[in-house]
């Protein structure tokens, strides 16, 4: 018996303009790693990562898009867009419900997510930190908090 849609959980994770292709290695693995279903980019695209030593790319679907508008328009029925961002629209991180399907968005470190991205975002999530972090290890945290068997939206 197929599982019903409405119950299974999946997720997927991806960064919005990122600077450098090792970002996307190590949260490609990170992804692997934690059980996502698939990554993204939007904007800027990047092939094989030489930081990717468990070959993360043959076992995890990666998907490009253009711009965001793309990216909006190809989400699976049903998906929330979890926008990962300081801001005081925000909610935190450790008190975070995860919908069971969601993709999780980063920007880079040093211009984070655009306007249109934080807008259309379905939630978004910050956790305490003094400073901006590095795209993949913000993204990796962000994982390991779904991992934790929180309950779920």
């Amino acid at each position: 018996m197929q599982p019903d849609n409405f119950t299974t959980s999946f997720f997927g994770i991806g960064i919005q303009n990122g600077k450098t292709p090792e970002n996307l290695g190590v949260l490609w693995r990170t992804a692997q790693n934690l059980g996502a279903s698939f990554i993204f980019t939007i904007g800027k695209r990047y092939a094989n990562q030489a930081c990717d030593t468990h070959n993360a790319i043959k076992s995890l679907p990666y998907y490009h898009y253009k711009n965001f508008e793309a990216f909006f328009e190809h989400l699976p029925k049903g998906v929330r867009i979890v926008g990962i961002e300081k801001t005081d629209k925000a909610e935190s991180l450790e008190t975070f419900s995860h919908p069971k399907r969601c993709v999780y968005l980063l920007g880079a470190e040093d211009n984070g997510l655009t306007l249109e991205a934080i807008e259309r975002s379905h939630f978004l999530v910050q956790f305490n930190s003094q400073y901006s972090l590095n795209v993949a290890v913000a993204g990796s945290i962000v994982l390991y908090d779904r991992s934790r068997n929180k309950p779920m939206q």
